[in-house]
């Protein structure tokens, strides 16, 4: 996403051809990512549709495309990446996007193949197919992806159940009211919760939870959150810190190198702290910056934390941080599907999350999140 989108600003700033490009281990053309919990994974979007840019695209703008090429070396010295082929690119500037890859089960049996994980274009055409002759799904986790992936999985109609250590849904991130909210209308569609529970072992045709429980299911999708992928960088000698550090202009401590997506780690001026993010609306903004920044902009990276999603027939959004926050209050009813939630700090608003809001409270919701940042 990160490259599909410096692409896209580095042409608007007038990008000159053969001045970019794009070296990718995945055999796609850079693809939005939220579909493939959505409605790539619904059958409603085919490959074609989530690209962000067309083929023709890079072609017309002279935009170097490196797909199945897998870099095994940074020569920060020599500026060049070399292949294990012995294949070699060179570079003026680098932008090291190499994003997540997810955690995986470490249990007995968890290698099956009936066990899936959503991550990439690959990844989600799998689950879709499997998910044509499944009958019973359990998804692991409790959080975003999890989340989304059992909606679909029950729209579909499939026997669906989610299991999570924690003693209700998304903890990190709900309130209780907000878990409540959503663990209701979840069961409400068919969905079974086992709260407080870990997967110990993948059997053939079922899992073995940690409360001595055995869940049927023939499909298993695992969604545990996502580890930064820095080995490459970490080897070329870049400082790691739960992603690639980087400063306030998404710059590594080596010159001419940037980290951006998933897997940058970087100084955030808004709320004077370190952050990596692992969603949609950071990656794509980090890469406009970047666009910017590579053309000469010298402003910081400056942004408010967003994310959106979409389950069954709800659709909310949220931006800000919640950390520090002393207290939550709610517009609307928060037993319905429509109301939003505040986060508020020295009687100032640092976050805000709305579903099925007015315009107007959405566009409030976006402005009381910036309130004293």
């Amino acid at each position: 996403m990160v490259a599909g989108y410096i692409a896209k600003g580095l042409v608007a700033t007038g990008l000159n051809s053969g001045e970019l490009g794009i070296v990718s281990a995945d055999n796609a053309l850079p693809y939005e990512r939220p579909p493939l919990s959505k409605s790539f994974l619904a059958g409603k979007d085919d490959e074609q549709s989530v690209l962000i840019n067309p083929a023709a695209f890079y072609r017309e703008h002279g935009i170097g495309m490196h797909l199945n090429t897998r870099i095994e070396r940074i020569d920060l010295q020599a500026k060049r990446l070399l292949t294990k082929a012995g294949e070699e690119f060179r570079f003026a500037k680098l932008v090291v996007a190499t994003g997540a890859r997810p955690r995986t089960l470490d249990v007995a049996g968890g290698n099956a193949e009936s066990i899936l994980y959503l991550r990439s274009l690959s990844d989600s055409a799998k689950l879709r197919d499997a998910l044509k002759s499944a009958k019973k799904i359990a998804v692991i986790g409790g959080s975003f992806i999890a989340m989304e992936v059992a909606s679909q999985s029950a729209q579909q109609g499939h026997d669906t159940t989610m299991v999570f250590p924690e003693d209700r849904i998304w903890k990190s991130f709900f309130t209780p009211e907000m878990s409540d909210f959503f663990q209701r209308y979840y069961q409400d569609r068919g969905v079974r919760f086992i709260p407080g529970a870990k997967v110990v072992a993948r059997g053939e045709r079922d899992v073995l939870l940690s409360t001595g429980t055995r869940v049927e299911a023939d499909l298993v999708v695992a969604g545990v959150g996502v580890t930064p992928v820095t080995e490459l960088a970490e080897s070329a000698g870049l400082t790691i810190d739960n992603g690639i550090a980087v400063d306030e202009f998404l710059q590594a401590v080596v010159g001419d190198v940037f980290a951006a997506g998933d897997v940058a780690n970087y100084r955030d001026v808004r709320f004077e702290k370190r952050r990596r993010v692992e969603h949609w609306d950071n990656a794509v903004s980090q890469a406009g910056y970047l666009a910017q920044r590579l053309s000469g902009q010298s402003e910081p990276f400056k942004h408010i934390p967003y994310f959106f999603s979409d389950v069954f027939d709800l659709s909310y959004e949220f931006w800000g941080d919640t950390t520090g926050a002393e207290r939550t209050i709610y517009r609307g009813d928060v037993t319905s599907k429509s109301f939003s939630a505040w986060w508020l700090k020295g009687g100032k608003a640092i976050a805000a999350f709305a579903m099925n809001r007015p315009d107007t409270e959405r566009e409030s919701a976006s402005q009381l999140s910036l309130a004293g940042l």
